[in-house]
């Protein structure tokens, strides 16, 4: 049994979740996971055993629980000096972390009309107000990160941090419900998406049967 367990929900819907799992599965550490079902009569209680906030993801090491994904992500940064969960230089650093503290609070329109649903395909729905203006605002950051850079690979900051585990769900959610992006950001997500990892999650959310209604058209 691994020292490190994470708990997370649905793996089709829980974007908090998707995030604190790609962050720890950058790190290459070996991990327990626990899902715990959403939409279920004991789905409060049964987060409450794992997370005081009574919410997922969570994270435990030994007997510390960590809650909040930025949180975690922070966490495995610490505990995992040499994964690159944050670039080396402190000025770039900063810059990451400024646009993960960004991702973490806002794009409202976003998530309250396109749920994440990876095995749903929604075009053109979803498109209330607000909505145009969040996705302009995410593809600038994406185009100015990677101009300045990420050339040291193909994510935000070259190699992939905690800042691509954060916007991993918006590049879901724009396939989803056929947000077409195009140039340097249209190739930055399909960089996410193509990751070994993030395909190992989206594989997950395809392929298991656990349905809610309410994040479903």
């Amino acid at each position: 049994m691994a020292d490190l367990t994470l708990i997370i929900a649905n793996r089709n819907y829980s974007s908090w979740s998707l995030r604190a799992w790609l962050a720890l599965a950058a790190t290459g550490a070996d991990f327990d996971e626990v899902l715990v079902p959403l939409g279920r009569p004991e789905t409060a209680s049964e987060i409450l055993r794992w997370s005081p906030s009574g919410r997922v993801p969570a994270l435990r090491d030994g007997e510390l629980t960590i809650w909040d994904s930025l949180a975690i992500c922070e966490y495995l940064a610490e505990r995992f000096p040499d994964s690159g969960l944050w670039p080396d230089d402190q000025g770039v650093r900063a810059t990451a972390r400024s646009v993960v503290a960004e991702m973490h609070s806002s794009f409202m329109a976003v998530r309250g009309n396109m749920p994440m649903n990876m095995r749903a395909s929604y075009p053109g729905a979803g498109r209330g107000p607000g909505v145009d203006d969040d996705i302009a605002r995410i593809t600038a950051v994406w185009e100015s990160c990677r101009r300045d850079f990420g050339s040291g690979g193909d994510f935000l900051f070259g190699g992939f941090t905690i800042a691509d585990a954060f916007f991993a769900p918006i590049v879901s959610r724009f396939r989803t419900y056929g947000v077409e992006v195009g140039g340097v950001a249209g190739a930055y997500a399909e960089a996410v998406w193509g990751w070994p990892a993030m395909r190992d999650w989206v594989t997950g959310a395809r392929t298991e049967d656990l349905v809610v209604d309410r994040y479903e058209q």
